[in-house]
This record gives C-alpha cells, sequence and structure tokens, in this order.
C-alpha cells in the first residue's frame, strides 16, 4: 500500500530536523520498500555565503543529509513517534560506499531515492541515490538505529 505525505507538517512530524537544517520539501511517494523525496536549493540557504561565494555549489555532505532526512522520513513508520519527548529518533551510524557524480547548484531541485535493503532488529539497512536534472549526484549505503529520545 503507498502512502503518501502531503504537508510540510506531516514531514515535521515525522523527523526531528527543523530550519535551517531541514533538507526535504516534499514527499513525491512513500510505501513498504522506500520513498521519494524532493528538495529544492533557493540559493538562499546559510551555506551558499561560503560554499563558494564566487561559485556557489551545494555541500556534497548536505545532499547526503537530504537522504538520510528522506530515510528517516521512511523510517517514522517503525519508530515510536507520537510526538511526545519519550519517542524514538533515527541516528545514522555508519555510510558506506559515498559516490559524488554531479555537481547541484543554487535553484536545483534534488530527488532522494531511500530504499530499505535490510532490517535486523533496531538497524535498518538502506541505499540511498539522489539526482539533480535526472542525472546521478551521489550515491551511498547508510545505517540507521533507532534510538530513544531523551
Amino acid at each position: 500500500m503507498e502512502e503518501i505525505l502531503q504537508t510540510n507538517q506531516e514531514i515535521l512530524d515525522a523527523i526531528p530536523h527543523r530550519e535551517p537544517f531541514l533538507f526535504v520539501d516534499e514527499i513525491v511517494r512513500c510505501d513498504e520498500s522506500g520513498i521519494l523525496c524532493k528538495k529544492t536549493f533557493t540559493g538562499r540557504e546559510f551555506f551558499y555565503q561560503g560554499h563558494y561565494p564566487d561559485y556557489p555549489i551545494t555541500p556534497g555532505v548536505l545532499l547526503c543529509e537530504a537522504a538520510m532526512q528522506a530515510g528517516a522520513i521512511f523510517l517514522s513508520r517503525f519508530l515510536n513517534t507520537s510526538g511526545g519527548r519519550e519517542s524514538d529518533v533515527p541516528v545514522v551510524g555508519r555510510m558506506n560506499e559515498v559516490k559524488f557524480k554531479q555537481i547541484v547548484r543554487p535553484g536545483e531541485e534534488i530527488q532522494m531515492h531511500v530504499t530499505l535493503k535490510d532490517r535486523m532488529k533496531d538497524v535498518f539497512f538502506m541505499s540511498a541515490k539522489v539526482t539533480v536534472r535526472e542525472k546521478t549526484a551521489v550515491t551511498f549505503e547508510f545505517a540507521a538505529k533507532k534510538t530513544p529520545r531523551i
């Protein structure tokens, strides 16, 4: 069964990230195998001031962060996210095989494709692909663990 989250509030309810470190604008598709999300970098984000002032590009680590936030939204279906302080949050434990392939510039939209590969108890193994202009910008694998919020 496909689930589509359409409002910003639903994104905010699913993950603890907030501005200026929220890198998901829209959930396009979410089902039992993974999630597809979008983010448009406007050029007004804080990091473009120094990365790089004369040739602004989106830091690769933030492309990875955007995909991991998409993964966290996907994982919210497995977590106790009742909204209380006792609810679970996903925390990344590792990243592997990171490959940067395309530069993302201000004003461009990325798509974050995250797929669940395996689960061992409270640890989720996922693969991510971020695309821009229908080209692969970054690929990587990561693992996230369900962690109680304190």
